[in-house]
C-alpha cells in the first residue's frame, strides 16, 4: 500500500464534464471512461455555485444522463431523486429534514423546479412537494 495520493483531476476536465452533463450523454460517457474518478467531481461556477454532473442533469431533466451517472457511482441527492420521480426517497428525506423543501440546488434552482424538469415521471414528487408546501 502506498501513501501517495493521486493528483487532482484537471479543473478544465471537471468543468467540461459538468457542462456536458446538461445535455450531451455521448461526451459524458467518453469523459467518464477517460477518468472514472470524475463521476462525483464538482465545479464552482463562481461564488460557491457548486455543481456536479448529476446536479446538472437533474435540473435540466436529463434522466438518461442522471441514470447513467448513478449507474457509474454518482451519489444520489435530493435534487436528482426529485427529478427522477423517486417519491419514497424524497419523502424520507423530507421527513428527516423538512427544511429540504426550501433547498436550492446549483444556480439557486429550487427543489420544485427539479420535479417539474422530471416531467410526468416526477408527477408524484411534484404532488408531494405541493402538498408539503401547504402542510
Amino acid at each position: 500500500m502506498t501513501d501517495e495520493k493521486p493528483l487532482p483531476i484537471e479543473p478544465e476536465l471537471v468543468a467540461e464534464f459538468v457542462l456536458k452533463a446538461h445535455g450531451d450523454l455521448g461526451v459524458v460517457k467518453q469523459l467518464l471512461e477517460q477518468e472514472p474518478a470524475i463521476v462525483n467531481a464538482s465545479w464552482d461556477w463562481g461564488g460557491g455555485d457548486w455543481e456536479t454532473a448529476l446536479g446538472a442533469a437533474a435540473h435540466v431533466g436529463r434522466r438518461d444522463i442522471a441514470e447513467y451517472l448513478l449507474e457509474h457511482g454518482a451519489r444520489m441527492d435530493v435534487f436528482a431523486a426529485t427529478m427522477l420521480g423517486e417519491t419514497e426517497i424524497v419523502r424520507a428525506m423530507l421527513d428527516a429534514q423538512p427544511s429540504l423543501r426550501e433547498a436550492r440546488g446549483p444556480h439557486g434552482i429550487p427543489l420544485i423546479s427539479h420535479a417539474e424538469a422530471g416531467g410526468e415521471q416526477a408527477r408524484a414528487v411534484l404532488d408531494l412537494l405541493g402538498s408539503a408546501a401547504v402542510a
